[in-house]
């Protein structure tokens, strides 16, 4: 393993209590000031939605769908939108903080990095296809929802653990 230089050596990760403690009060400031909890599917929906507006702005100008969110103003300013770009702000700034500015591909020993990136492709493709079905990601379902005691958030909190769990038994090779 190549030595770190002592200003850039990683510190340890936040303490997942009180991570867990400083995203609750994050919550609550969003129902506070928004009316509303957090979420960020609807943010790769309004890029989606942009991107078709610029290629294709007849069919973007005939779509019902498109046309309601487009009525509410150009859908890139939505504070979803900001919010993202703030949980990605305050990423780099945490990894930054942290000594943990790099890139880098995390893998176990068995898998190579293109087969890590598809597999995290093709995991993150299923999971934004899930959050339009379910009419909203794991952060607007578990912590919004959950939050507001929705039984349908509590079931499919439940189930993203479940799922979770019984998907590792099939990849946990890849990390030995």
């Amino acid at each position: 393993m190549p030595a770190t230089h002592p200003a850039r050596a990683e510190r340890p990760p936040w303490n997942p209590y009180l991570a867990g403690i400083a995203l609750g009060l994050v919550l609550l400031a969003t129902f506070l000031v928004f009316g509303r909890g957090l979420g960020a599917s609807g943010t790769a929906n309004r890029l989606a939605l942009t991107l078709v507006s610029v290629l294709a702005p007849e069919h973007a100008a005939a779509n019902p769908a498109i046309a309601a969110i487009r009525a509410h103003g150009p859908p890139l300013q939505n504070w979803l939108c900001f919010e993202v770009l703030g949980v990605l702000l305050g990423g780099l700034l945490g990894a930054a903080t942290a000594g943990r500015l790099r890139f880098r591909v995390m893998r176990g020993p068995r898998i190579g990095v293109p087969g890590r990136l598809a597999l995290a492709l093709t995991g993150g493709a299923l999971m934004g296809f899930a959050a339009r079905i379910a009419r909203g990601c794991t952060s607007g379902q578990a912590l919004s929802g959950g939050a507001v005691f929705s039984v349908h958030s509590w079931i499919f909190m439940l189930a993203v653990f479940a799922g979770g769990y019984a998907m590792a038994w099939f990849v946990r090779r890849e990390w030995r």
